[in-house]
């Protein structure tokens, strides 16, 4: 069994194979360009617990359309306020949905911690 390469090889190598489909297929390289946000999930420490539900978007898109059913028929918003918090409510009824759900908050603390010492 082969270890697993580090964020930083893994980062490397890719931008090396990016520059590499640039020339061959612009396409294939924009699709490994958004491959590469998944990226962060090793560095955090998160790869393990969330990298299943967050690696295609059909969780979130499933999760979009469950937001759009509760607060879809609202015809008039009187305040940001309070589209704002139908929008948290229904977010929050709709997280346990996500696979991975409960590594959220993780997510949330290592992207703060990140985002300080950038």
């Amino acid at each position: 069994m082969r270890p697993r390469p580090t964020y930083e090889t893994a980062h490397a190598e890719l931008h090396r194979l990016h520059g590499e489909l640039r020339r061959l297929n612009e396409d294939a390289a924009k699709s490994l360009a958004e491959g590469l946000e998944t990226l962060t999930l090793h560095r955090l420490g998160l790869a393990d617990r969330l990298g299943t539900s967050l690696s295609t978007t059909n969780g979130l898109e499933s999760i979009l359309a469950l937001v759009e059913q509760r607060v879809g028929k609202v015809d008039r918003w009187t305040t940001s306020d309070q589209k704002h918090r139908w929008l948290a409510t229904s977010l929050l009824e709709l997280e346990p949905r996500l696979r991975g759900y409960r590594a959220l908050l993780q997510l949330r603390v290592a992207l703060k911690q990140g985002i300080t010492q950038e």
